[in-house]
């Protein structure tokens, strides 16, 4: 220890004067052993500075409940400021009976219980006498307490009293409390002028809840007129103070161009900040900022990050977004199974665009059914098909027919789906394939035709092959094979393998437009480089046939194996018949 330090340690009023020069030096670790020293022989203005050194982390360390101990020991003894800083950790989520425990190792309290919920009695206690004393900040506190606290605590007038107590001494946190009780209950515009002025005095002080407050009132017209500029440069002070509210608003303002030129850049960089003190708005305005690209680059890896963190936080537009990141593989591995969790997550919140999703997700059998055990999918579609909504309808008639999550209910089934039918493609294909195969309800090709076609000439190309098979049959319609083929055609523009191995099928001959062998074995080829099975059948044959040009044993056989290897039995003669052949002739591999 410095000498001089050490004469001074040797009485406790020269160790509190010494310990105050050294402060005022900023050297804090001499000035706080020597504070200790004061401390320690009961000197109350000491106490509270060594409580002010484990909160600031000045030579100390920074521990919060050392710093209650101390404070604690001086607002016993009546040290205003004392009171006043412990009711202030009450609020700030210490609780009464932490207080002079003994810290563990790793900084938690034994026994301690981990809520952090503010300890509004015990604030009361301390408040009430700090205020009661003539303290500014102290009169503010219990303003606070009365006004915000829980309903037994509560007492508005009281409140407002100690708030204008506060307010008189000029202390910026009484002006804060007065303009949000003026505010709160203002009807005209002089009462809401009066409320600002009281804001706008805390803001004077730089207050950043009060900056932002006043960044509120102008955004939102809140008796005055909106004033874009205005707001933005108030969010930016609150924003700047850590006011995580305010960084999210300056954020979207930057991003939007409210008040100022847009700028992408510092935007996102507010949201961000935002985003990682914990809100689920600006984390998912983040996410979308990356999913949609623009000024910045699309980065759909990030945006699935900043969708994960908000939807965890409840957000649920993040988690339908997040849902379908996942479901296209856009950012992340494609996975449907993932997708289903967040798309539920979504769900469960009531956003009916997510239940929509899931409920295709579920129909087209991407996810498996261990994914969404136990959600009320058809409480949901239910729920949205009887406050009419077409595609909740759609889903629900889905659900009864298939028997999901309920007792299978064709009859039902039909109801609801000829009700969706009415605006959802979907649901037309799907009303019209009940009416084809009278599934609850009596069998009428006519009437299935007629939907059918609606939901095919909307683009569907499920419906679109219905249609054309159809035709080629005359079932519900007037055969017409040329029609068929043409309808055949779009399906198969789309990707569609059965589409295309019905054109081979129709080119091949037996039908009522001209056999065309080279078309047809061009159909199957594009079905069978698809999977289709019956196609690598019929391309099999034509290749060892030698039906539309040459025979190449070789590249049939390959293709032979395929189909049977797909459960196609009958190709299993043909390679028979090609092995008992001569040796085939050279030939070009099969593309796979």
């Amino acid at each position: 220890m410095n000498p001089l330090d050490r004469f001074a340690a040797l009485s406790p009023r020269r160790a509190l004067k010494r310990a105050e020069e050294l402060a005022g030096q900023k050297q804090w670790d001499r000035a706080a052993r020597l504070f200790s020293v004061a401390a320690e022989a009961g000197i109350v203005e000491a106490q509270f500075r060594v409580g002010e050194a484990y909160l600031e982390g000045n030579g100390l360390g920074h521990n919060p409940r050392e710093a209650a101990r101390w404070f604690m020991r001086a607002a016993e003894s009546g040290h205003i400021e004392s009171q006043c800083r412990i009711a202030g950790l009450f609020l700030h989520g210490l609780q009464s009976h932490q207080v002079g425990q003994t810290a563990t190792l790793f900084g938690d309290t034994i026994g301690e219980s981990q809520n952090r919920d503010a300890d509004y009695p015990a604030a009361l206690v301390w408040a009430r006498r700090a205020a009661e004393a003539g303290a500014a900040d102290g009169q503010a506190l219990l303003g606070y307490i009365l006004a915000n606290g829980p309903e037994d605590l509560r007492d508005p007038e009281q409140a407002e009293s100690w708030y204008r107590k506060s307010a008189d001494q000029g202390w910026p946190q009484g002006h804060l409390g007065i303009g949000m009780i003026l505010m709160r209950r203002a009807d005209d515009g002089e009462k809401t002028v009066a409320a600002m002025r009281e804001i706008e005095k805390a803001a004077e002080a730089d207050l950043p809840t009060a900056h932002y407050l006043l960044g509120v009132i102008h955004e939102q017209a809140v008796g005055v007129l909106p004033d874009p500029a205005r707001a933005l440069n108030h969010y930016r002070k609150a924003a700047i103070h850590g006011v995580r509210n305010a960084q999210a608003k300056l954020g979207a303002m930057l991003l939007t161009g409210q008040g100022c030129a847009p700028d992408p850049i510092e935007g996102e960089s507010w949201l961000r900040r935002a985003a990682l003190a914990g809100d689920p708005e600006a984390a998912a305005l983040v996410g979308d900022l990356y999913a949609r690209g623009g000024e910045l680059p699309p980065n759909y890896a990030e945006a699935a990050i900043w969708f994960r963190v908000a939807a965890e936080a409840g957000h649920r537009t993040a988690a339908r977004a997040g849902g379908m990141l996942y479901l296209t593989g856009a950012g992340v591995a494609r996975d449907p199974d993932e997708a289903a969790r967040w798309l539920a997550r979504a769900a469960e919140q009531g956003d009916s665009a997510a239940q929509a999703d899931l409920g295709n997700l579920m129909l087209k059998g991407e996810a498996r059914q261990s994914s969404l055990d136990g959600l009320p999918i058809h409480e949901w579609f239910e729920r949205a098909a009887e406050s009419g909504d077409l595609i909740g309808a759609f889903n629900y008639g889905v659900c009864l027919a298939e028997g999901i999550g309920m007792k299978r209910d064709e009859g039902r089934a039909v109801t609801w789906l000829r009700r969706a039918a009415e605006g959802v493609v979907n649901a037309q294909y799907w009303y019209g394939r009940m009416l084809l195969d009278g599934k609850g309800v009596s069998a009428n090709p006519t009437e299935a035709y007629r939907w059918i076609r609606r939901a095919a000439d909307s683009g569907m190309v499920e419906a679109m092959v219905t249609v054309a098979e159809l035709m080629v049959n005359g079932r519900g319609c007037a055969q017409d094979h040329a029609a068929a083929s043409d309808m055949f055609r779009r399906a198969a523009d789309a990707g569609h393998a059965g589409a295309m191995f019905a054109l081979g099928a129709l080119y091949g001959g037996g039908h009522d437009i001209p056999t065309e062998r080279v078309q047809a074995q061009i159909w199957f080829a594009r079905a069978a480089e698809l999977n289709h099975p019956v196609a690598q059948l019929m391309l099999g044959r034509y290749l060892r046939k030698g039906l539309a040009g040459p025979a190449d044993p070789v590249l049939a056989a390959q293709w032979l194996k395929r189909a049977l290897a797909q459960g196609i039995d009958e190709a299993r003669l043909d390679l028979a018949e090609l092995a008992s052949q001569e040796d085939p002739l050279p030939s070009r591999a099969a593309s796979d």
